[in-house]
């Protein structure tokens, strides 16, 4: 079987990823709460050893979860960090030594492949927004302070001794569980203690609350543009030898069955009908609510690299102004009218449509040729095939077709 990107796809690499990501997880949990049922390594890795590598296996696999999410959206990063985390969870499988973590290994060699073929796909920058900036920078001090302050003071407080204890004091009081297995000493003494510490908790529950927000900004800015009819980002960045489909009107449900049928085919739909957006962002369709006339939207539909643009409206004026700006903006492209007046053809034609069809025209003479008993696929099929200038229908209906 020839190795094709048809074959190993984009999906695939992130699919195994998150397969992988998990089987991380599960076999360091398994590991760290002795279910794991020892393999043929067992007696050559220390327990302390298995032991360790159980839990640092589960931190990577977590790390694989955030990696599989970034190569989701195409981040370059997100294929480096995947890169650099596959052949630590194939190692992390074999020092478990157990039969669970035996398909982790298998699994992450298998991915390693994959990614590596679809490395070209990944390209899009990471280029944090100056509040993700502000939000890491913040998080990052709060976290720096409460560590350093209470290592500072650690005399003053009981069970800190290391500094990996007032980070872990640090983490505790910032996330408002508060075990109490560290705290502060009562009396006077202590009293600079207690202070940092409410000072430390003060900063670290704003720090903590305004990364949160910054994180889940993003998604809900996505889910409120599909509830609006609005291409995120990430849809539009990855748009590539497309069909751009200009407008929406009574051809254009049968238009976009078509393209769905074919598969591998990328579309996107420009329109001002912000219901008709909804209910086609409602069903994953990629649609932009603009108007398809100006440049800006086409641009930002990558008219540029469309393999073809379809204006099929029922507003024969409109589609000849979106063309015109299709043409305009792309003098290669291949585009396709559909005229609602017949009288209209010709000048769709002059707007710069490489082909115009009447679908009025056609459907009258099916119709007829139905009247005289002819089968209706039969009819579509000698109108498609008597009606044929150089491979393409003559959209006028006229009689003077090769006989």
């Amino acid at each position: 079987m020839e190795l094709t990107r048809d074959w190993v796809t984009v999906r695939a690499s992130i699919a195994l990823t998150f397969a992988v990501a998990i089987l991380s997880i599960l076999a360091g949990l398994a590991q760290i709460g002795g279910l794991g049922v020892s393999g043929p390594l067992a007696p050559h890795v220390p327990d302390v050893v298995r032991q360790t590598v159980g839990f640092t296996g589960t931190i990577t696999g977590f790390a694989m979860l955030g990696s599989g999410f970034a190569l989701r959206n195409g981040y370059r990063v997100g294929w480096y960090s995947t890169a650099v985390l596959l052949p630590l969870t194939a190692v992390q499988g074999l020092m478990q030594a157990s039969v669970l973590s035996f398909p982790l290994v298998a699994l992450s060699v298998l991915s390693m492949p994959a990614l590596a073929y679809n490395r070209g796909r990944f390209d899009r920058d990471f280029r944090p927004s100056p509040t993700q900036l502000a939000a890491s920078a913040a998080l990052g001090t709060a976290i720096a302070y409460g560590t350093v302050g209470t290592y500072a003071l650690r005399e003053q407080f009981n069970g800190v001794e290391t500094i990996v204890d007032a980070f872990y004091f640090t983490v505790v009081t910032a996330s408002t569980v508060g075990y109490g297995d560290i705290y502060p000493t009562s009396g006077a003494a202590s009293d600079i203690a207690q202070l940092f510490v409410l000072s430390s908790l003060v900063m670290n529950v704003a720090a903590f609350a305004v990364a949160l927000g910054v994180l889940l900004t993003p998604a809900i800015e996505a889910q409120l543009s599909k509830a609006l009819g609005r291409m995120t980002d990430r849809q539009i960045d990855l748009l590539d030898d497309h069909v751009l489909v200009l407008g929406y009107g009574d051809l254009t449900e049968p238009i976009l069955e078509e393209l769905a049928a074919r598969d591998g085919t990328e579309y996107a739909v420009i329109t001002t009908d912000e219901s008709a957006a909804r209910r086609l962002g409602e069903r994953d369709v990629p649609v932009f609510t603009a108007d398809p006339s100006d440049v800006e939207p086409l641009e930002r539909g990558h008219v540029d690299r469309a393999r073809a643009v379809v204006a099929a409206t029922n507003d024969d004026a409109r589609d000849a102004l979106a063309i015109l700006t299709a043409r305009q903006l792309n003098p290669d492209v291949r585009i396709v009218a559909a005229a609602t007046q017949r009288e209209n053809i010709d000048k769709l034609r002059r707007a710069g449509a490489d082909q115009v069809i009447s679908p009025s025209t056609l459907g009258g003479h099916i119709l007829i040729d139905c009247a005289f008993g002819a089968d209706s696929d039969d009819a579509t099929a000698d109108l498609l095939g008597d009606a044929a200038f150089d491979g393409e229908v003559d959209p006028t209906g006229s009689d003077d077709r090769p006989s």
